[in-house]
């Protein structure tokens, strides 16, 4: 093969690649699974965009401190369409009760569990481990 088929070659080839979908994904091992953690908030902002969803909540520290804004990941935008969410689901300013499997170092975040709308006692529930998986 010449050098420059050779090239033509590598170029269509790495052209493939970068246009293949990804199957890899991030593990979910920062989360503890073992564990639920409950905070009683406000809905900052859901933020609706790929790869994850992010919850971001507004939740009283402690007494006399300022509140703290903890994250909650789930799985993407059409994952959740598929299963009743929409991007007004959670509004700004909605308080909220989250379950959370906390991050292992501690940090202010975790796997999204459920949220109930403390108003209305509705409930939004989303398994970030088992969304997106191909069924058998």
């Amino acid at each position: 093969m010449t050098p420059r088929r050779l090239a033509t070659a590598a170029a269509f080839a790495a052209a493939a690649l970068q246009a293949a979908p990804s199957l890899a994904h991030h593990s979910f091992a920062m989360f503890d699974f073992s564990r639920t953690m409950t905070l009683k908030g406000v809905v900052k902002e859901l933020q609706w965009t790929n790869p994850h969803v992010i919850l971001w909540v507004e939740a009283p520290s402690a007494a006399g401190a300022m509140p703290e804004i903890w994250s909650a990941e789930l799985t993407s935008p059409g994952n959740l369409t598929r299963n009743g969410w929409s991007k007004r689901t959670l509004k700004p300013g909605d308080k909220v009760l989250v379950d959370i499997s906390p991050l292992r170092d501690g940090g202010k975040g975790g796997g999204f569990r459920r949220a109930v709308l403390q108003e209305t006692g509705q409930v939004f529930t989303s398994d970030l481990r088992n969304q997106g998986r191909p069924s058998s």
